[in-house]
């Protein structure tokens, strides 16, 4: 049987938002909507948060989710790699349980606007690949071969990326997409053999720009505010 875990990672410190992944979108903290999705997950076996917060451990707790180690203070930077507390995570649960993790997903609190199903999907794209990671993205709105621009030292603008055909409109372009934090997930020992996403044989799910907001500035918060309000005035009103 093939062990998969839910992760939540959510760090106490946050420069771009204080205190981040507490603050409230509908009423709920950010970390609560991460928690909240991985649970309704058909392919997670549990849902994991890791972190150095004694405050988000408990909110964690209240909302559901299993906190059974405490992520030390060294791994919460903001600068460190996020793939170190990955696979601390990862060893932390082997210890405690005795066995070994199969598959690890990671449900960041910063796409709140995700559906379980995007989860799933990742889940299931790894399962019917043999890569070994999926990420998630959603089609880029910017593009390198159009629209994307380096500027130069005396202001001399270039386009990013030089197609070897001019092109003169966007649909013309190639399509490009944007990571997202909806989900990411990987075999486990990918995690430990590689030490960035793009030296392993990484694959992708799209997903929908409304549930792929990623927020990391107040504005993303409003921006999620906004569209998360539109999601519940349109569940309230097939409910009715």
């Amino acid at each position: 049987m093939v062990n998969t875990l839910g992760f939540v990672f959510a760090r106490g410190g946050s420069k771009g938002i204080p205190n981040k992944n507490l603050r409230l979108l509908g009423g709920k903290p950010l970390i609560a909507h991460a928690i909240d999705a991985a649970l309704e997950c058909r392919s997670l076996d549990r849902v994991i948060v890791s972190t150095d917060s004694p405050e988000i451990a408990n909110v964690s707790r209240m909302y559901g989710a299993e906190v059974p180690f405490m992520r030390p203070a060294e791994l919460a930077t903001d600068t460190v790699m996020e793939r170190l507390a990955w696979r601390h995570a990862i060893e932390q649960m082997e210890e405690l349980e005795g066995h070994r993790v199969d598959i690890f997903v990671s449900v960041p609190p910063t796409c709140p606007l995700r559906s379980p199903d995007d989860i799933d999907r990742a889940v299931e794209a790894l399962l019917a690949s043999d890569g070994d990671i999926v990420l998630s993205a959603t089609e880029s709105k910017c593009n390198p071969y159009f629209n994307m621009i380096t500027i130069g030292p005396e202001g001399t603008a270039e386009l990013a990326s030089k197609p070897d055909d001019r092109i003169t409109r966007r649909q013309d372009a190639p399509i490009v997409y944007e990571l997202t934090a909806v989900a990411y997930a990987a075999r486990r020992d990918s995690i430990f053999d590689y030490d960035s996403i793009f030296d392993s044989d990484a694959r992708a799910i799209e997903v929908p720009e409304e549930r792929a907001v990623d927020i990391d500035t107040n504005f993303d918060l409003k921006l999620a505010e906004f569209l998360y309000a539109q999601q519940s005035e349109q569940r309230n009103m097939k409910a009715a």
